[in-house]
């Protein structure tokens, strides 16, 4: 992320930690990351890791669309590239994401908040997707629905993958 980025996810990141009444530290050890991490980040210094940010947007009970909107550029590290494309407001909430992944990437991502779905269709190249020991491999046009409140993958092989996913939280995911 650029300097720009970074500030606008830090001020933002801090005005929602805030917003909720959540310290410093109670932030920082719920989403398992050091206090003076959590303060630089708010500071717009430093390079949060996607995981890092669905942590603390778990943390604080908000979809992880709700921490990056403000930000026109994707968020990403270690070849993978992701972009909010639309925030949704209704119930089920439901966001929608462009991702972008360099062959032999190996992404494994952490679980989401309970009864949260994630919903996967490839635009190009191939992708290995779905929950730890129940993948599929998918290529352009097809999709794979799975439970995304479970550890998942997204690998590709030899060739880039660009994919449409909609992260939805049911009501139970955001209480």
């Amino acid at each position: 992320m650029n300097q720009s980025t970074l500030n606008i996810l830090g001020r933002h990141l801090q005005k929602l930690r805030q917003d909720k009444g959540v310290s410093l530290s109670q932030l920082a050890a719920g989403a398992g990351i050091a206090k003076s991490n959590l303060s630089r980040l708010e500071q717009g210094v430093g390079n949060p890791t996607l995981d890092t940010i669905w942590r603390l947007a778990k943390q604080l009970d908000v979809p992880f669309g709700e921490l990056v909107q403000p930000l026109s550029a994707s968020v990403g590290e270690n070849g993978v590239e992701v972009r909010l494309i639309e925030q949704g407001k209704g119930e089920p909430n439901v966001d929608a994401y462009w991702m972008s992944i360099a062959p032999h990437t190996l992404r494994e991502a952490e679980s989401h908040a309970t009864g949260t779905r994630e919903c996967i269709t490839v635009i190009s190249g191939a992708i290995e997707v779905g929950n730890l020991g129940k993948t599929a491999r998918l290529t352009p046009g097809q999709t794979l629905s799975f439970n995304a409140d479970q550890p998942h993958i997204y690998s590709t092989q030899t060739q880039w993958a660009t994919c449409l996913i909609s992260i939805v939280y049911h009501k139970e995911a955001m209480s």
